[in-house]
Order: C-alpha cells, then structure tokens, then sequence
C-alpha cells in the first residue's frame, strides 16, 4: 500500500512538472511571460522610411469571435477559450493567413490554430507578469493583429507590445507599451500608440525605441510620407517632433 502511495505521489509529481510547461488556463505550449522591466529609449535617428506603411493583404477570414472568447466558423465551434469578468467592448477579429488563423483574447493570450483541425498550433502570453496579480487586470488584445511574413505584431492592454515568430510561437522581444489602436509598421520601426498617451517609434530589430512623445487623445494613427497623424496632431516620423 505505501509502495502504491509513493508510485501514485511520483506520478502526480511529473503530471505538475510537465503542466509547468503548459498553459493553465489553455491546452498547448505556453510561450514564457517576458520580463523587460522598463524601455530602453536609443535616441539613435532612424535613417530613413517608405512613403507608405504595411498594409496587410486582403484575405477572405471567414471566423468570428465572441467576448467569451469562442471562435465560429458559421454555427460551429472551432475554439473555446475561457470567459473573463474584465474586459473592454472592441471589434477583434481573426486573421487568417495560409492555412492558419490568428486571434487575440480577452484574457490577453495570442493564440494560432488550424481551423479546420482546431488544433492549438501555440499561445503566447501578450501580458506583463505583474498584472496577473490581484485579479482584477484588464488583458484584452484590442489592436488588430498584424503579421508580415514570419513575424506576428500583437498588442493590449496587459502593457504589452510583442513581436512573435509566426512559426513557432517564440517572443522575438516585447515591451511594455499597453495600446488599445492600430499600429503602423513601417520598413524597420513600428510606430505604437500607448495607452499612456504617448507615441513611440520602436525599432523593429530588438523593440528599442527611437524615440516617445506625448500626444494629446489616443487616436488610430495614419501615416504617410514621413509624417504620422494622431487625431489632430501631426509629427515628424524621423525625429517625433511635433509639426506645427
């Protein structure tokens, strides 16, 4: 009997060891939670930019998603993931690129499946690992997912901003800037609209930025020709400073 005791408490033991490794809230391989603490400002001048922004093609995605975060294609079922008490009303969608779809949650997970299998291809946390604390955080991934060839840009209201590799599911680099707009990516810099009423410019490489500046309201952003507009206010895409 104490044999079967010890054998049954060593299973339980390497079940909780392996779960370690996977999402709870999930089933799939969890992505680690990053740990960047502050963000790292350059100063450095960005030597040049396009006319235009990426623009993502587009393609028919024929899902939706609730704010109980199921994902539908038509009447069915093809992802149940887990309501939340706090969340925000926005309009996210899946994005479905190749065979696969992308979506954020409201309990600030990115997620990529094969709608037709519905298997979990990976998650990955879009959150900063103090604001699970408490219970009370608001996690939504509000800005519309953007994917450019093997790298997915994802960012909420967890006061994160991440870049991700499409293949696998591995954070490239995050850093806390909590958004809830669209963001421009532009040839090497993505330009974030924070939550903390500030534009960055983020270098693309390793999400340092170029440069921040304080706007006025938190609009969706536009750009074009070297100029971004955030509501009324108009600034230099190269250096942050306002145009008057």
């Amino acid at each position: 009997m104490r044999k079967n005791a010890i054998f049954y408490g060593f299973v339980g033991l390497m079940a909780l060891s392996a779960c370690s490794k996977h999402d709870p809230i999930l089933p799939g391989v969890r992505t680690s939670i990053f740990d960047t603490t502050t963000i790292k400002t350059t100063n450095d001048k960005i030597a040049s930019l396009p006319d235009t922004a990426f623009e993502m093609p587009t393609t028919d995605c024929p899902y939706r998603q609730d704010a109980s975060n199921i994902i539908w294609a038509g009447e069915r079922k093809i992802f149940t993931g887990f309501p939340t008490p706090n969340s925000v009303k926005n309009d996210a969608k899946p994005v479905c690129v190749g065979n696969y779809l992308y979506a954020g949650l409201t309990t600030g997970e990115l997620i990529k499946i094969n709608p037709h299998t519905r298997n979990i291809v990976w998650i990955a946390d879009i959150y900063r690992a103090s604001n699970m604390t408490g219970g009370a955080s608001v996690l939504d991934i509000v800005s519309p997912i953007v994917i450019r060839g093997q790298n997915v840009y994802a960012g909420g209201l967890g006061d994160a901003f991440c870049k991700i590799n499409a293949g696998t599911g591995a954070k490239k680099w995050c850093v806390e800037i909590g958004t809830a707009e669209p963001f421009i990516v532009a040839d090497g810099v993505i330009f974030v609209v924070g939550i903390d009423n500030k534009l960055y410019a983020i270098r693309d490489t390793d999400g340092a930025a170029y440069w921040t500046t304080n706007i006025e309201k938190q609009k969706s952003p536009k750009y074009e020709n070297g100029v971004i507009m955030v509501g009324k206010e108009k600034f230099d895409a190269l250096t942050g400073n306002k145009i008057k």
